[in-house]
């Protein structure tokens, strides 16, 4: 029964081979040598191709080719006639995965990460069809898994890009407020203004006070130049007490504010402007660098046997498969023989 099944109802099945490895371009870059910032950590080959070997055997991949490629079409064609290796196409997406794992056999080095398949189907194009297929879905799985790794290497430099950018317009935007009330672009060089004015009247003050010296040497107290330089003098002791008292506590500018407090706001926005510029420029050193480290830690699937096209039927191994049947069926025969001559002897 074995035999007549094998050689005249078993359909002739065809094999494509592939092999494939995930890479991943992984170098020293002269970022690292020049910042000795830690590398992004990412995953290796070998544990990539642990994803790609459950993958492969996983329900998913059998459900999207499924709906590629018609896999109930292509396994079911000789059913019911070859019941063995055949697939019926009403049962579920549960027993066409069970059917996929006796079609598609695996072959996976763990030390190297080299996967190799080797696609059954009851026709040449259609093993080929379904490797290459096999070939683009994982190549697929790689490139979402290297895009999640870029995403996840870049994401904390871009969240705290954008708050540096956020706190870099606040700080700004304050800076141009306080300008837009106080109607002073720089208090700094509004006060080195006002020491200028203060400066040029103390120099007058003591022109002032040298020429009233020289004139009380000839002239009476009663002498009016005498008390034309005095009222000159008391006038231009005042013109400093007032610029002095503007550009000290209380004083006010000519806008009418008062100097210390506008002084000492500018102050403290200038300082929250310059540490929000330091920490933008850093973070986007930061960005930049870890942009660039994803980058250059891509993955990529490495085909290194394109899928072939068989010319000749190698499956079923019908004389291998006749063999283990003869002798598994000899063995069974022999064990219930030595059964029943054991019971039949102690009757």
């Amino acid at each position: 029964m074995a035999a007549f099944y094998l050689w005249v109802v078993a359909e002739d099945q065809y094999a494509s081979i592939t092999g494939f490895t995930v890479r991943s371009e992984d170098g020293t870059s002269a970022i690292d040598v020049l910042g000795g910032l830690t590398q992004i950590s990412g995953g290796g080959g070998a544990s990539d191709a642990d994803i790609l070997y459950e993958f492969i055997q996983n329900q998913e991949l059998v459900k999207a080719i499924d709906e590629k490629l018609d896999l109930r079409k292509i396994y079911g064609a000789p059913y019911p006639r070859d019941f063995v290796f055949g697939f019926d196409e009403k049962k579920p997406i549960e027993d066409l995965a069970s059917h996929w794992r006796r079609m598609v056999r695996i072959s996976y080095d763990s030390i190297t990460g080299l996967i190799e398949l080797r696609v059954h189907a009851f026709s040449a194009n259609d093993a080929k069809n379904i490797a290459e297929a096999i070939v683009l879905e994982s190549s697929r799985v790689i490139n979402a898994l290297s895009e999640q790794a870029r995403r996840d290497a870049t994401r904390y430099a871009e969240e705290d890009l954008g708050l540096a950018v956020e706190r870099l317009k606040i700080s700004r935007q304050a800076v141009t407020e306080f300008r837009s009330i106080n109607q002073i672009a720089d208090p700094t060089a509004d006060i080195q203004v006002q020491m200028g004015l203060i400066n040029t009247l103390q120099q007058s003050l003591a022109d002032a006070l040298v020429e009233i010296s020289i004139v009380s040497e000839t002239a009476r107290a009663s002498d009016p130049r005498m008390t034309q330089a005095e009222r000159r003098i008391k006038a231009i002791r005042s013109l400093i007490a007032e610029e002095r008292r503007k550009i000290g506590v209380g004083g006010t500018s000519a806008e009418g504010g008062d100097y210390a407090e506008v002084l000492g706001e500018f102050e403290r926005l200038a300082v929250e402007l310059e540490f929000s510029e330091q920490t933008y420029l850093a973070a986007l050193t930061a960005y930049d660098i870890a942009r660039a480290e994803a980058r250059r830690k891509s993955r990529y699937l490495a085909t290194y046997i394109q899928p072939t096209l068989a010319e000749s039927s190698e499956y079923p191994q019908r004389l291998m498969l006749f063999v283990m049947v003869t002798f598994f069926g000899a063995l069974t025969w022999a064990i219930f023989a030595l059964v029943y001559y054991s019971i039949r002897d102690r009757r």
